[in-house]
């Protein structure tokens, strides 16, 4: 079985909007809608968790209702980090299903996700046992003290960037956040960060520049340009 664990409880100060940036809308449908069609579409994913805002719940099994996301079986409530919001997650999942359940672990404003991403996300797991999605880096990179100024520059071949999807077993995710809390780990927010203070090797899958995160309103401009290339696409 896989779960995907999708994570939506933050806030969204940088954005500035009265809304958390997840619930509003683009194009008359929330961004977390867009996101949870994603793994609703996808023939390898089986059920989904939503980790969340209280007080959005009912919105969201509204939204869900509305939009046929059949597959969203848990809204669970996020916690003061995002640590804590995945382990809230994992939680619920494990109250359900076996310690050897898929999960997929995804940022809700990640909603250009695509089925080649959750694809190669799962080929590199059942290959190496977990996989984490990254890009490669294309700029020239600085390393700076003050922000002001730098004399050393790091090569850039040697960087990826990270993204979602994590995928790892629920055994070992749940492993994970237990020797985070007697280690006194509190705020690692993504999964491979975690692993890798734990000492864990990280295998990468490919993810892609469309999968950018929302953060800031430039992003959601960006995000509306993507679905109208996307509309174009398809009728032609």
């Amino acid at each position: 079985m896989t779960v995907a664990l999708l994570t939506a409880s933050g806030t969204g100060s940088r954005m500035g909007q009265d809304i958390p940036k997840q619930f509003l809308h683009v194009k008359d449908k929330p961004v977390i809608i867009y996101t949870l069609e994603r793994f609703q579409n996808n023939p390898q994913i089986d059920a989904i968790v939503l980790v969340t805002l209280p007080n959005w719940f009912g919105f969201v099994e509204a939204y869900a209702a509305q939009f046929g996301i059949s597959k969203l079986k848990w809204i669970v409530a996020g916690g003061e980090t995002g640590q804590e919001s995945i382990r809230n997650g994992l939680e619920a999942i494990a109250k359900d299903c076996p310690e050897d359940t898929t999960v997929m672990i995804h940022d809700g404003n990640r909603p250009m996700v695509d089925n080649n991403i959750i694809s190669d996300s799962l080929a590199v797991f059942r290959q190496y046992g977990s996989a984490v999605a990254v890009i490669p880096c294309t700029e020239a990179i600085f390393r700076s003290e003050d922000g002001k100024t730098s004399t050393v520059s790091i090569p850039r071949e040697a960087l990826l960037r990270t993204q979602t999807p994590h995928t790892y077993t629920l055994k070992k995710l749940l492993w994970a956040h237990e020797q985070a809390k007697l280690r006194g780990i509190t705020n690692q927010a993504a999964s491979c960060t975690l692993m890798h203070e734990l000492g864990e090797t990280v295998y990468f899958s490919r993810g892609s520049e469309k999968n950018f995160k929302l953060t800031t309103l430039d992003d959601l401009e960006i995000f509306n340009a993507f679905l109208d290339a996307e509309k174009k696409n398809w009728l032609k």
